[in-house]
Formats: structure tokens, sequence, C-alpha cells
């Protein structure tokens, strides 16, 4: 009998680790907390429109290999859809359609006139070539320029895919347009219509909600005992940002291993040996697992990596004070509950990430007016936007006495809700 119930109990488990069926789980409880009808959450459970492409790219040995990609368009209700292109040997359909609702969720969370999009492609770009990684970025673009541009869809990077890629992707839609047209994707160089500040956003926003929790929690920034999961793009500046403000960073990681140092790491030394990946631990002997790094004794902590990385295995051994999630979906519906139950303020993923699209809102609009601020001035209106975000959501949690991963679904899908309302959709 324990044989046959086992298969059963490993579905179930994971369902709940399905990134998809949880974002949905979640849509749906928001939109009955709001008093919206069931068919509201029939139109807003999945993308309007998927597409799936397969890019021929010649290799450097002369074969050719196929590469599947997606788009993803959310809701278009509100204005054009927006949202990354991953590059990575793990992405699915299903992960770049929950994908596309949390940008969504983030848009109408810091109130962008945006819906969400999503791409992705499967492919391990660690393992390609520069020549191979701009034939690939092409084709892609070539396979779904139907359904993107600067009124339709904009993408912007994400997981491995860095200003380069979108600026051979910028370059790639204005030969097909057959104009110039920087405002077709975000995350550009600077020298090509790209906005300052928009490398570091996610990280700058994910700073400013700490900020914001921190004050929450009667504790201060100075001093905290931070730990970081991930050190790629998002983690860096993180470790750094925090770093220079007085806080101790004590731990972070890689796709390897993790590093802890209870008096603090050096981060500027980190940061000089890191390669373009993100990876650092292999220079080290004594490293620990990305598991211990997660429980370790610490004030604050930054799921920085990918989904699923605190479950209700782990959640009671959780030590912060704070969880602010830089990541995508690195905590599950059912660690949620155990965190909220036990008094850990969980800064939900689709607002403390916001920061990279609000950037690239910023960027859209400088490109479509052809006047470009200064960095100081993009800080500033991120400040605002973000500070804004948090408060709206803090004080849903606060007035509806709900956690604030379901207050921020709350705030992040009414928007939406209602322009769909507004245009006769439903």
């Amino acid at each position: 009998m324990v044989a046959d119930k086992a298969p059963d109990s490993q579905n179930k488990y994971n369902d709940k680790l399905d990134v998809l069926k949880s974002t949905q789980t979640v849509v749906q409880i928001a939109l009955e907390k709001l008093g919206y009808p069931e068919e509201v959450f029939e139109l807003l459970k999945e993308p309007i429109r998927m597409m799936t492409v397969r890019i021929p790219v010649r290799m450097d040995d002369d074969s050719i290999k196929i590469f599947t990609g997606y788009r993803a368009q959310h809701n278009d209700a509100v204005g054009p859809t927006k949202g990354g292109v991953r590059f990575h040997p793990a992405v699915t359909e299903k992960e770049v359609k929950a994908l596309s609702i949390w940008m969504s969720l983030k848009a109408g969370i810091v109130d962008l006139p945006y819906g969400g999009g999503k791409g992705g492609i499967v492919c391990d770009p660690r393992e390609m070539s520069f020549r191979e990684l701009e034939g690939l970025s092409r084709g892609y673009v070539r396979a779904i320029s139907q359904i993107v541009g600067p009124t339709k869809d904009i993408p912007a990077p994400d997981v491995f895919t860095n200003p380069q890629i979108m600026a051979w992707m910028m370059d790639e839609y204005s030969r097909i347009d057959e104009f110039n047209n920087p405002g077709f994707i975000t995350g550009k160089p600077i020298v090509l219509g790209g906005s300052h500040g928009r490398e570091s956003a996610t990280a700058k926003g994910v700073t400013i909600c700490i900020d914001e929790a921190v004050k929450k929690k009667n504790m201060e920034v100075k001093g905290a005992r931070v730990v970081i999961q991930g050190f790629g793009n998002a983690g860096s500046f993180l470790a750094k940002f925090l770093h220079d403000s007085g806080a101790k960073v004590i731990g972070i990681s890689d796709a390897y291993a993790g590093l802890h140092d209870p008096d603090g790491l050096d981060i500027d030394y980190l940061l000089d040996r890191r390669d373009s990946f993100g990876t650092v631990t292999k220079l080290f002997s004594n490293t620990i697992t990305n598991k211990e790094l997660l429980e370790l004794d610490c004030d604050i902590l930054v799921p920085a990596a990918v989904e699923n990385q605190i479950t209700e295995e782990n959640a009671y051994n959780i030590k912060a004070s704070i969880i602010v999630e830089a990541a995508n979906g690195p905590t599950t519906l059912d660690a949620t509950k155990i965190l909220s139950e036990r008094g850990i303020l969980l800064v939900p993923d689709v607002l403390a990430s916001a920061g990279g699209v609000t950037v690239s809102y910023f960027e859209w609009v400088q490109n479509n007016q052809g006047y470009y601020w200064s960095e100081e001035e993009v800080e500033e209106k991120l400040h605002k936007v973000m500070v804004k975000g948090f408060n709206s959501v803090y004080n849903a949690a606060e007035t509806r006495r709900v956690d604030m991963r379901l207050a921020a679904y709350m705030v992040g899908v009414r928007k939406m809700a209602e322009a769909s309302r507004f245009r006769g959709w439903i």
C-alpha cells in the first residue's frame, strides 16, 4: 500500500513546486478577496497569447542546431506587454507563462502602463561562443518579430542575458523594421539608447524595499547581518549596495556553493574575482551548501537565485527576521504561510524585484521622447515609485490582515482586472 501511494504523494509535492499552479492559486484568491467574478480569473489565469518558436543556428563546428524559444504575453488591456528574455537550459513553457503573470503583477504594483510579457530560450549560454549567442539572439527576434514592438511587447534582459544580447536583438528588429527602433527593447547599452541605472535597477529596487522593511521591524541596515543567495546581476549589485550602506554581508552563494564568514565577507574582493556568470565559489575550498546558507543565523535573507528555494521542508529552519525576494518565486506557498505565522516579514518577489521593470519603463519613455535623464534623476524617480509600491502593499496587508504576498497580488491584479472590464472583455 505504501508503494502504491508514493507516486501520488510525489505528484502532490510536484504540484506545490509548480510555479504556474501556485501563481494561479494566489491570483484566484486575490481576485476573490477583491470581489471579482470567476470569469476574471478565467481570463487572467493564462497568457492571452503564447508563442513557441524553433530557431536554427549554425554552430562553430558548422553544424545546425535547432533551439526552442517561447514568448508569452499575459494581458495587454493596460498597455503593451513588457518582460525579459532568459537563456537557460531549464526554461519551460509553464515557467515562461508564470513569469509573464508576475510581470503583469509587478507593473500593477508600481502602476506602470504595461501588461506582463516573458520570453525564454532553452539553451546553455555558458557552453556557447560569442558568435553562436549572436546567431541565437538574432534568430529569436526574427521568429517573434510579428508579435513584438515598442507598442506591442517590449523585451528586456533576464537570466543569462545582458546589454550585448539586447543590442543584437535591437539591431535585428531595426533591420526587419527598416527603421532604427531603440524603443523595441530595454536594457540596451547606453550608447544605443539605454538608460542610466538600468543594469543595477533590480538590485536598487530590492535595496529600497530592504530599507522600508527594516523600518517596519524597528531595525537598521547598518550593522545588519545579511545573507544573499545568488551572486549574479541582482545578487552582486545588492551585496555591494548593502556592504556600502554598512550592512555585514555574512553569506553569499552561486550555482555551485556558498561562502560564509560571521565577521562579514570582503565583497569588493569577491566582486573583483567573480566571472561573467556570477561564479566565484570555485576559487575557495572552505564552502557551504546552498541549504546551509539559507539556514544561517542572520537578520536579512535575500533569495536572489532561482525558484522554490524556501519550502515547507526548511521554512522552520530560517532564522532571518526579514526575507526580501530578489529572485522569481523563491518561496513556495506552504513556506510563505509558515514564515508569516512565525512573524517573519516576507517582501514578495513581485514587489521587491519591480525595480528592473520600472527603470525599463523609464528607458522606454526616454526612447519615445528622445530626451535622456541623468543617473541621479533615474534613481530619484525609482526611489519614489518603489516606496509608493511598498507602502501600497504593506498597507493592504495590514488593512486586509493578509500576508504580504497575497496583498501584493491584490494590489497588482486590480489594474488589469479593471482595464479588462472597461474594455468590455469581461
